[in-house]
């Protein structure tokens, strides 16, 4: 089982994986972009598997580079005290 399957599950990950970059030393600045990468890699390479992310892709599909940029923000966020 992928942690894609599971929404609670892929937070989880991303949590794990913005503090780990945080106590690597990472600034808030290559976090987002890291973000925004990847954000863009699963929009055009990967399936949703959930309703989230399928909310996710189709807002993604619809939104400019600088949406893009702030979809990423977000979840940043969203993941931080997770």
């Amino acid at each position: 089982m992928s942690v894609l399957d599971n929404w609670q599950e892929w937070k989880g990950f991303l949590g794990d994986r913005l503090q780990h970059a945080e106590q690597d030393g990472l600034n808030k600045d290559v976090i987002n972009d890291l973000a925004y990468q990847i954000g863009d890699y699963l929009a055009k390479q990967v399936e949703p598997k959930n309703e989230q992310e399928k909310v996710l892709a189709d807002l993604w599909s619809v939104a400019s580079e600088e949406e893009q940029h702030a979809i990423a923000n977000i979840m940043v966020k969203l993941v931080q005290d997770h």
